[in-house]
């Protein structure tokens, strides 16, 4: 996935362990799932280890509650010299409803690393047939 597409990388429902003590569902977990697919789709593209730089420009747009489908999708913005910026979106389908509505975006910055956890250049390890 090289292209700017955007890609599904996990979907889960949200439970009662998923709440903060107001019973919505806790803005660290959903963070905690974006991270999870930046960072995925980031170790693919970099073939290797990678490590969270920055988590950019987050925007909680709709609540999440308890029964919702959880839908986080990640798309490259860019590829950089060791990082890569990717656009992740969080939907939701509530229950009972067929159409998915969008719930969270941001940006997340990740960073390749060599075998001594130091950045290290990402082209280096893709290229053309990997498009």
């Amino acid at each position: 996935m090289l292209s700017k597409e955007r890609v599904l990388v996990s979907r889960t429902i949200a439970v009662p362990a998923d709440t903060n003590p107001w019973g919505d569902i806790f803005g660290g977990w959903i963070l905690s799932l974006m991270d999870i697919a930046a960072g995925s789709i980031a170790a693919r593209l970099a073939k290797g280890s990678i490590a969270t730089k920055a988590i950019n420009n987050i925007s909680f747009d709709t609540p999440i509650f308890v029964g919702d489908e959880v839908s986080v999708y990640s798309e490259l913005e860019k590829i950089g010299n060791t990082s890569m910026t990717l656009n992740v979106y969080v939907t939701i389908r509530r229950k009972g409803c067929s159409e998915e509505q969008h719930a969270v975006k941001g940006t997340f910055v990740m960073v390749a690393l060599d075998e001594n956890r130091r950045p290290r250049p990402v082209k280096a390890f893709w290229n053309d047939a990997d498009k």
